[in-house]
């Protein structure tokens, strides 16, 4: 059995053939450490003419991707129980070499590339994660698929002779990698550092470091202030933030039954459950909206929702969280503080949140006065394990940052 399996959904599948048939990668591919699966969706397609686009409703330029062969080659995929699911587009979030590190731990990526003007907006709802290789846009997904898959590989245990190779390459940690010479000791004019020719490898150690900032420095400043702001020792870095700026973060999490006969609402935004489910408490039981709450109160020290909003007191019998939350905003303001930035998880198998999560941000954002790119909302399963597998429950995670006014 292979460690990784990647499926790649593809319009194009002669764009993989060459590019996995040498080096390190063939080698990973060949000795089972990973292995690629290429699907068509043209072979999905609902008409004998094999089409997978159609014109835009509303006008417009370009020609945009149908659902139908989507959905289709994407339910015949078997599906591994630690996946993720990628979808290639510009308008995602720009990845890093920590992203390569993350997704090979999974046992399968399914990689989703696009073509045309782009997707129907319903295939965006198959993804864990939209994601970009840069700030441009190509004439299809392929290149960021290829790109990922041998990020991923190479950082796959057999792939690599040398583990050490890896924790010393550029983007690890923040500064780039430091000049490599190799024979002869002298080419075309330009000697190698005497330095590395000493054999005294403290001294070799210092010039490579030293190489490192100065390269970092010149080539992504912005690496090397980001590696600056890490060589702080924990006492110098607490006393910045604490001259700069008083921070506070606040965590919170929140559960509730699914049950008949009750509404499902997340985020102020009302949902539909497939069985017609909903969340069973004295509120509306909005547990993303509880959960961000609590993590509100906890930053400060001042309890949580129950405290204020007491699950006997018929003054709050079925009442929209989003009110509570005002409130909530209300004695925080008092205080003399204000929210940075909200980062939160839903867990929930069923229905799929992910149509709905751009309405929640709007709403919470609104409420609480926020930028709505700064509350993050995202949604996961928990693959059929424990209570909110077993649709006994949804449980929402939710982490504030927030900060002291200055008049304050």
């Amino acid at each position: 059995m292979t460690k990784l399996r990647f499926d790649v959904v593809s319009l194009f599948p002669e764009a993989f053939k060459n590019f996995f048939n040498h080096g390190l990668i063939k080698k990973a591919f060949e000795e089972k450490i990973a292995s690629i699966h290429i699907h068509n969706p043209r072979d999905h397609a609902m008409d004998n003419y094999r089409k997978v686009d159609d014109e835009p409703y509303g006008g417009g330029a370009g020609m945009v991707l149908k659902p139908e062969p989507y959905f289709s080659v994407f339910d015949q995929i078997p599906k591994l129980n630690k996946k993720r699911i990628l979808l290639m587009t510009p308008q995602g979030r720009k990845i890093s070499q920590p992203d390569f590190s993350r997704w090979s731990k999974e046992d399968q990526l399914i990689l989703i590339c696009g073509s045309y003007e782009g997707f129907d907006e319903r295939i965006r709802s198959l993804a864990d994660e939209e994601i970009s290789i840069g700030d441009f846009v190509l004439t299809g997904g392929e290149i960021p698929a290829i790109t990922l898959i041998n990020g991923v590989v190479r950082l796959l245990p057999g792939t690599l002779g040398s583990a050490e190779s890896l924790e010393e390459e550029s983007h690890n940690e923040f500064l780039l990698e430091h000049p490599q010479y190799t024979r002869p000791a002298e080419f075309r004019g330009v000697k190698v550092p005497d330095v590395l020719l000493s054999g005294n490898h403290k001294l070799i150690r210092e010039w490579r470091q030293k190489q490192r900032e100065i390269r970092t420095k010149s080539r992504r400043p912005d690496l090397f202030e980001l590696w600056k702001l890490d060589q702080l020792s924990f006492i110098k870095r607490s006393s910045l933030l604490k001259t700069e700026v008083n921070l506070r973060i606040g965590n919170g999490y929140d559960m509730h039954r699914l049950v008949s006969g009750r509404p499902l609402i997340l985020g102020g935004v009302e949902l539909n459950h497939p069985e017609g489910l909903g969340l069973d408490g004295h509120s509306d039981a909005d547990v993303l909206t509880h959960a961000i709450m609590d993590a509100i109160l906890g930053a400060l020290s001042l309890g949580d929702i129950g405290k204020y909003f007491p699950p006997d007191d018929p003054k709050w019998k079925n009442a929209d969280s989003l009110i509570l939350l005002g409130h909530v905003m209300e004695l925080i303001e008092k205080k003399g503080w204000q929210i940075q930035n909200i980062d939160s998880v839903i867990v929930a198998e069923r229905p799929k949140l992910k149509p709905y999560i751009d309405l929640m941000k709007e709403k919470i954002s609104k409420k609480i006065g926020l930028n709505i790119d700064d509350v993050g909302v995202k949604a996961t399963t928990n693959e059929k394990l424990g209570a909110e597998g077993r649709e006994e429950g949804i449980c929402c995670h939710a982490v504030v940052l927030m900060k002291r006014n200055e008049n304050s």
